[in-house]
């Protein structure tokens, strides 16, 4: 192997250094490090721009108390059924005195927080159909109103959870031994318990097989490929039905009734209208639909 210069040497040093600095703070402040900072840890500037933007959405002044703050934060990440994010923010929010019965589900939360489903549910899924009227729903006099100045905190947590959780499983982040349940994300297939952030998965024999797997997938799609050149009048529904044949029968993909089951109901709880997800913004021969601009 190559020896390091000098130069590649020091800075490999100093990003190692500012890595491990950066997570002694954490543990100092907070008394942890969960595994979001581990991971993004190995871009130490990366993270310490993170921190300070969660520092600055959850522990600074603003409008809304913070115990407010983790549950708009529990309701963004569930949308997702990231419980992972929902799982830390359960604790975070008993930490800064949230009502433990809040936790039992939206249902119990108050009517003002739980007006914030619908715009939740648009931003995570279908953000180009929300229009001013959602905006003034929930700004109207009255009751349960929202300032301007809280929704604007709430829609930028909703917006920053909604991101973090698609990180969270991008990565394979896995919860904390303290954390209760110990399923952070779902598998990334129904035959293995380990997760791609996982030793074995990153190293050992688990990367090479899912790497195999991989290849099997490729390969089968190659396949149909060319046996669709060589077959005349096979029409594009049932080439779709046997990718989704030769999908299911991979070991990567789980089949939808096995994600259902494995989802907690710690995360359900917080969530309305579960079956409301992700559409094409737009498809061939369909008019775009409206999209809500704001200077």
């Amino acid at each position: 192997t190559a020896l390091l210069s000098p130069s590649r040497q020091i800075l490999q040093e100093g990003a190692e250094s500012s890595r491990r600095q950066l997570l002694i703070e954490a543990f100092v402040s907070a008394g942890r490090v969960d595994n979001i900072a581990m991971v993004m840890g190995l871009h130490p500037q990366y993270l310490s721009s993170f921190w300070k933007t969660q520092y600055l959405l959850l522990r600074m002044d603003g409008p809304l108390p913070y115990h407010k703050r983790h549950y708009i934060a529990i309701m963004a990440a569930a949308r997702h059924q990231c419980s992972y994010l929902v799982g830390l923010h359960m604790g975070e929010f008993l930490q800064v005195g949230g009502n433990p019965a809040w936790l039992q589900g939206l249902h119990c939360a108050p009517q003002k927080l739980r007006n914030l489903n619908e715009i939740n549910k648009l931003l995570a899924h279908r953000p180009w159909l929300i229009t001013k009227e959602h905006i003034e729903a929930l700004l109207k006099t009255g009751e349960n109103s929202w300032s301007l100045a809280e929704l604007v905190q709430a829609l930028v947590l909703l917006t920053h959870y909604h991101s973090l959780a698609s990180f969270v499983f991008g990565c394979g982040i896995n919860p904390e031994e303290e954390q209760d349940g110990g399923h952070g994300c779902q598998p990334p297939s129904p035959h293995s318990d380990s997760s791609p952030a996982s030793d074995d998965s990153m190293g050992g024999s688990g990367g090479k097989d899912a790497m195999q797997e991989v290849e099997v997938l490729m390969e089968r799609m190659k396949l149909l490929q060319e046996s669709q050149l060589e077959e005349e009048g096979v029409t594009q529904e049932e080439m779709a039905t046997r990718f989704e044949l030769e999908k299911t029968e991979s070991l990567l993909v789980a089949p939808s009734d096995i994600a259902d089951h494995s989802l907690q109901s710690n995360v359900l709880c917080f969530v309305e209208d579960p079956e409301f997800g992700y559409k094409d913004f737009t498809r061939r021969g369909e008019q775009a639909p409206p999209t809500f601009r704001a200077q």
